[in-house]
């Protein structure tokens, strides 16, 4: 069933009596353009660092995963654990699977596909008195929505020893 905004649901029984039951149901609704399935990939950890952790992180998002996180678990014997998880394309999921077994000693990953609601986005290069800056706009769903990029106020804040935030606002102009 695609994703959808549901305007209406409607059943309907038939008269024959089988074993399973004879019902239909129809839904009716609009489907949402800005959608995509992805591929989720998790698996639980208790005898990694957190460093190593870190690592496995950061090469996950080198090798393409659109999102990586983890979330802190209790697992068997009352060991605390984490759990690793990572949104990939589904082209990339065996990849992505390799990454897992290479940088964490999981044994298991489980699957499961997925769709996500994503608002349309573009970059805009800004020039300021800093150099170039880029700016993310995010629009759709009624909202708008305008980010700078972190690594961009992180370098100005670098170089003419501000806070990030003295950065953001010296690029905003305020």
């Amino acid at each position: 069933m695609p994703v959808m905004r549901v305007q209406s649901i409607g059943y309907g029984m038939g008269k024959k009596d089988f074993e399973a039951a004879n019902c239909v149901r129809a839904m009716l609704g609009t489907a949402q353009e800005h959608t995509d399935e992805v591929t989720e990939l998790s698996c639980n950890v208790d005898d990694m660092t957190a460093e190593a952790v870190g690592f496995a992180m950061e090469r996950l998002l080198e090798g393409g995963a659109l999102e990586v996180y983890t979330v802190p678990i209790g697992m068997k014997k009352s060991r605390p654990g984490i759990l690793i998880r990572v949104m990939c394309p589904e082209t990339d999921r065996e990849k992505m699977v390799e990454l897992l077994y290479r940088h964490t000693t999981t044994i298991g990953i489980r699957e499961a596909k997925t769709h996500r609601y994503v608002l349309d986005r573009k970059t805009v290069e800004l020039e300021t008195p800093y150099g170039p800056v880029r700016r993310k706009d995010s629009f759709g769903y009624g909202v708008v929505r305008s980010k700078l990029e972190y690594e961009d106020l992180a370098r100005i804040a670098r170089e003419q020893g501000m806070s990030l935030e003295e950065a953001r606002k010296a690029v905003e102009g305020r």
